[in-house]
Order: C-alpha cells, then sequence, then structure tokens
C-alpha cells in the first residue's frame, strides 16, 4: 500500500475533478442532510480565494487511486502565525492511514510557511440527535491539537414557521427600535453602507466568543468587503442582507446575512448577525434577521432549511435563534494545533 501527496495546480482540471469527487462522497457521509456539495463554490474554493488569503490544495492517492486531500489557508493580512485547514478522506478509503499522511504533510508545509498555529473544525453528535461519525474528533485528539471552541448547529424548518408567533416578536422589536431603520438588499452591498459593514464584520472576532482560539481580530476594510463580494460571486453564492440604520446618524449599525449556495434552492445558512455595541439593547438583531428570513423566503420559495453555527456559550444569539424556531441539529469542535 503506497500513499503519495502532490499540490494541486489549480490548472490541473483532472486533479481539481479527482478532489471535487472526494469531497462530494464526503459530505454526505459526514454532514447528511445538506445539498450536494456544490461544484462552483470547490472550483473556486481552489482557483479564487478570498482575499487576504493564500490557498494549498494536497492531493493524496492510495496506489495510484485519489483518496484524500488537504486544503490549507494562510491569511496574509493578519494572523499570519496562524492557519486553517480542511482535511477529507473518502469514505471508501478511511483507516488507512490517508488523513494521517496528509495532516503531517501539512504541517510540513505550514513549517515552511512560518506558521505556528493551525486550526479545524470536526463534526460530532448531540445527545439524543442523530449519528455523526466520531472519527473526526479523535483524530484531532490522536494528532495532539486542543479543543478551542465547541459550536451547535441549529436548523429552522421554514415549512413549519409559527407566523403569529414571528409577527409577535417582530411588532416587539420594532417597537424598541424607535429611533433605526431597515434596509434590504441582495449581492453586493450598497456604497453608502459598506464601510459600516466592514466595521461590523471586523468586530466578530472581539464580540463573538471565540473560546480558547488564538485567532487576532481581523483587518477588515471597504476595499475587503469589496473583495469577498467578488470572491462570492464567482462561487454562484446568493446572498440576502437586512441592516439596520440609525437614522441620527445615518450609520447601519446592525447587520444579518443569509446565503445559499450556486447549487442550492431548498437550502440556506444563516451567517454573521452582528450589532455595534453602541446601539444594543433596541432588538436591531431579532428585527434583522426576522426581516432577513421574509427577504430571502420572497425570492426563494422552495426555501425550506436554514442553518446556522453558535458558540455553545453565545447564549444570547442562541436564545434569538430559538426564538425564530431553530432546532439543535449536531455540534462541532474547532480544534488547534501548536505547530
Amino acid at each position: 500500500m503506497t500513499i503519495t501527496i502532490t499540490i494541486v495546480d489549480p490548472a490541473d482540471q483532472a486533479a481539481v475533478d479527482a478532489a471535487y469527487r472526494i469531497a462530494a462522497a464526503a459530505l454526505p457521509a459526514d454532514l447528511p442532510g445538506l445539498p450536494p456539495y456544490c461544484r462552483q463554490r470547490f472550483e473556486a474554493l481552489v482557483r479564487q480565494p478570498m482575499p487576504g488569503l493564500a490557498t494549498r490544495l494536497a492531493l493524496a492517492r492510495l496506489d495510484g487511486s485519489p483518496a484524500g486531500w488537504l486544503r490549507l489557508e494562510l491569511p496574509q493580512l493578519d494572523n499570519t502565525e496562524n492557519a486553517r485547514v480542511e482535511l477529507v478522506v473518502d469514505p471508501a478509503y478511511r483507516r488507512r492511514g490517508v488523513g494521517r499522511a496528509l495532516h503531517e504533510h501539512g504541517l510540513r508545509l505550514l513549517r515552511e510557511a512560518g506558521r505556528k498555529r493551525v486550526v479545524g473544525q470536526a463534526v460530532s453528535a448531540l445527545p439524543g440527535g442523530p449519528a455523526r461519525d466520531p472519527a473526526g474528533d479523535a483524530f484531532a485528539a490522536a494528532v495532539g491539537a486542543r479543543p478551542a471552541v465547541a459550536e451547535v448547529r441549529r436548523r429552522l424548518d421554514t415549512t413549519a414557521l409559527d407566523r403569529a408567533a414571528l409577527d409577535a416578536l417582530a411588532a416587539t422589536a420594532r417597537g424598541a427600535a424607535t429611533g433605526y431603520r431597515a434596509v434590504r438588499w441582495r449581492q453586493t452591498t450598497p456604497e453608502e453602507y459598506v464601510a459600516d459593514v466592514a466595521y461590523l464584520e471586523g468586530r466578530m472576532m472581539i464580540d463573538a466568543p471565540t473560546g480558547d482560539l488564538e485567532w487576532e481580530q481581523e483587518n477588515i476594510d471597504a476595499g475587503r468587503i469589496r473583495g469577498t463580494e467578488r470572491a462570492l460571486d464567482i462561487r454562484g453564492v446568493r446572498r440576502y442582507h437586512v441592516g439596520a440604520v440609525h437614522e441620527a446618524s445615518g450609520r447601519l449599525v446592525a447587520w444579518s446575512q443569509l446565503t445559499l449556495a450556486a447549487s442550492s434552492t431548498w437550502h440556506a445558512w444563516q451567517q454573521t448577525t452582528i450589532v455595534d455595541p453602541d446601539h444594543r439593547g433596541h432588538r436591531l438583531g431579532v428585527l434583522c434577521k426576522i426581516e432577513n428570513l421574509e427577504h430571502a423566503l420572497a425570492y426563494e420559495p422552495e426555501l425550506r432549511a436554514v442553518d446556522t453555527y453558535n458558540a455553545a456559550e453565545n447564549v444570547h444569539m442562541i436564545a434569538i435563534n430559538e426564538q425564530l424556531g431553530f432546532r439543535p441539529l449536531d455540534a462541532a469542535v474547532e480544534w488547534q494545533l501548536a505547530i
């Protein structure tokens, strides 16, 4: 049994195709109940990384057959001692040393790049929840990683929304949001709000619980937001936004985003929801989430499931999500390894 590992040239379509087939086979085994892995997204991950990131994709072959891959993200603008990793092994080739070989190859690449820490995610089951393969957590622990952030994925069934309860919740939020108005947009952020969105996005590593994760605040400006939007356009991601504008200042002080992959019509991800600390206490987060859900449903009539991750300790956002109808589905841990 021979394992070989090579760095994928983004121009090598055959290698990119092989890596995609591995991802497509692994997703239903690791996270059943999600749409098939989006081909457009995968190719863009390889060829058009997000702004401020350099990427490496390594493909492992077992006796000549593509068996797994490892993708590294190397921040260039901040967190330059850190990296993120995604490691995927085809279910047909698991427990044959492919993951360990990819891990060791990745460590060599990271050391060459001067990185000191790497972070990756593993999925697990919740008590009483659907079964999930525990191998990811076991592998992370076996290579010496430490759990940094515990998260829970929750799902909203939009076909079973309690409309009366949502309307009442929205009415209460609007009553608390005197002096603010909601604004909606799709895809590209309007120019008058892009600096405010950059400020809010940049606060995520300060405001969201990050446990023991050693990850500094990211340097986000309007140019980086525009670069991210271009990268998401290449991926074909459909994006819905609602923000809250403080009428006295004209600033966007709260923002919520929901996205759908190019290949999906029935499933979405609830992404960022954040409120400027100076404007909290006005139910702006609740208001933005509810209005954005209605916003997306108006354009996506087949949408029936929305998933979101929250740090297990983020009790405030969890309470909001559960008021909307999100229910726990499975768990994930961000594992951090010192190199």
